[in-house]
């Protein structure tokens, strides 16, 4: 896993200068529960060639449940819910590919788009593009659901966010006034909060963060977790930077793979007992 490190001076001013008018705390309301499944799946890969208008291609990679590995191999039986997922400033949607793939092999479809101001290797970088950000990734998750190639897989009445650094605060830019009701909750790893964030129909939100944190100190992501009025979870990595906890093998990858599936389990399948698992303030 690489460009976790990416700088993000600036982002917070730039992103979180406005407080949210969130509403009163209830519960997240749900569809009738689904089963997660038990098991696991090989992993398949597509990369769809998406754009929102000439400026802005989105070329994005999606993960999902297939009858076997490999790229472009048919979805597997059963349907599916939806994870948007974010990349950070200097980055690509392969470098996360290591927990996001253990996200899909339990029973998620994953889209991952390269966005065009951020991604590793444009010619036009600029980090105050990651207000655009939010628009783009839920072009991107209409797309997906519209594919043929999973028709009847994809349920469309269970979305999820997800993201990192930069991608944390486009995942806190989903939850503003008005924001689609499918989408029930999202995951902030190692960002923070966007302007008008945390408004709209209740979503749950998962904080995940390093106390040692250079780069978006987690004083940063505290205060964004504290203007959600919905249900919520902090998991703080005692000693952990900005990210080395998503490889597998260093410390806390195995604490945060478990702690973000349990979350999904529990927003997108309605998973009782993963919801027992998380320490939830409501």
């Amino acid at each position: 896993m690489k460009r976790f490190a990416a700088g993000l001076v600036g982002v917070a001013l730039l992103l979180a200068s406005a407080a949210c008018g969130a509403p009163a705390p209830h519960a997240v309301s749900h569809a009738a529960a689904v089963s997660a499944p038990a098991g696991t799946y090989p992993v398949g890969v597509r990369t769809l060639a998406l754009s929102r208008g000439k400026a802005r291609p989105l070329p994005t990679t999606v993960w999902y449940p297939a009858r076997q590995a490999g790229r472009d191999a048919p979805i597997a039986a059963g349907r599916f819910p939806v994870v948007i997922y974010s990349h950070g400033l200097h980055s690509l949607p392969a470098y996360h590919a290591q927990i996001v793939t253990r996200w899909v092999a339990a029973g998620f479809v994953v889209a991952a788009p390269a966005y065009p101001r951020t991604r590793e290797g444009t010619r036009r970088f600029s980090r105050a593009d990651v207000r655009n950000q939010p628009a783009d990734a839920w072009y991107v998750v209409r797309k997906v659901l519209a594919l043929p190639a999973f028709a009847g897989h994809l349920d469309g009445s269970r979305i999820g966010a997800a993201g990192h650094s930069a991608g944390g605060y486009t995942t806190a830019g989903l939850f503003t006034a008005g924001h689609d009701r499918r989408l029930r909750g999202g995951i902030v790893i190692a960002g923070a909060g966007m302007a008008g964030a945390f408004a709209g129909p209740s979503a749950a939100m998962l904080f995940v963060h390093g106390t040692a944190d250079p780069t978006v100190p987690i004083e940063a992501a505290r205060a964004a977790y504290d203007r959600v009025h919905w249900p919520k979870s902090f998991l703080a990595l005692p000693g952990q930077d900005h990210g080395a906890y998503l490889t597998p093998g260093q410390p806390g990858f195995t604490q945060v793979l478990a702690t973000t599936l349990d979350f999904l389990r529990w927003i997108l399948y309605d998973d009782a007992g993963a919801r027992s698992r998380l320490e939830l303030a409501i």
